[in-house]
């Protein structure tokens, strides 16, 4: 199977690109350093050629308003190009509770997306994903200074980036979902409580104060970032990756 993963030099991209190969797969990155860019369309036909999969796990560069255009644009010509290239399934790579959190623009970027997806000739297949353990540093660094990090509450029941990568290979090289697959990470942790965890494996002194309007999961309603019935849990507990990650 020939499958073009599009964002495929990235943190997820490249892995699922190893695995596909590791596989026995065809697996093509198509990235604006292999001379494709979403925007404008440029390479896109070139990297579909021959697809029968097109993985799309690209990211905005920003996570303001502007990445409601980067999505609506790339999308669009992506599924423009694979209708042109006869591709028989377009994956993409989304957040759980995504079409919950109206009042943050990354989540209505990405759910505009879903949508376009969902409306577009191919069929399709959507895994939704909590947040990446990777991403705790940045989430910390955004509300600190020498001496706190203030963070809200909010229930996350995050992943292993690993976990993920499995799991958009395993949708990829299956039958379209023409639905959602939701995957999260085996534990739900308040933030902030979060937060302390992590500072306390980098041996990181600065204490956390709980702040529910700190930071862009202040705006964040309920549960609605955590593991719903549907949910595959993945194996990896964030206790035991943040030992093996510092």
């Amino acid at each position: 199977m020939k499958l073009a993963v599009i964002g495929g030099t990235g943190r997820i991209g490249s892995q699922v690109v190893q695995k596909l190969i590791a596989a026995g797969h065809e697996a093509v990155p198509a990235a604006p350093s292999t001379g494709v860019d979403l925007i404008t369309g440029k390479g896109l036909d070139q990297a579909l050629e021959g697809a029968d999969v097109v993985v799309n796990v690209a990211n905005s560069p920003t996570f303001d308003e502007a990445s409601v255009d980067f999505f609506r644009t790339s999308m669009s010509n992506l599924l423009a190009a694979g209708e042109r290239a006869g591709v028989r399934h377009q994956v993409i790579l989304s957040i759980v509770g995504v079409d919950q959190v109206p009042e943050l623009d990354y989540y209505r970027a990405k759910a505009l997306q879903e949508d376009l997806l969902r409306q577009g000739p191919a069929p399709y297949s959507i895994v939704r994903a909590t947040q990446f353990f990777e991403f705790m540093d940045a989430v910390l660094s955004s509300t600190s200074d020498s001496d706190t990090v203030r963070l809200p509450a909010t229930h996350l029941q995050p992943i292993a980036a690993a976990d993920v990568v499995d799991a958009v290979v395993e949708v990829s090289t299956g039958a379209p979902l023409q639905g959602i697959r939701n995957i999260a990470g085996p534990d739900v942790f308040p933030l902030d409580e979060l937060g302390r965890i992590t500072l306390a494996a980098e041996h990181d002194n600065r204490a956390v104060i709980t702040d529910d309007q700190a930071g862009m999961f202040a705006a964040v309603p309920g549960d609605v970032l955590t593991a719903g019935p549907d949910t595959r849990l993945a194996p990896t507990h964030y206790q035991d990756w943040i030992l093996t990650a510092h």
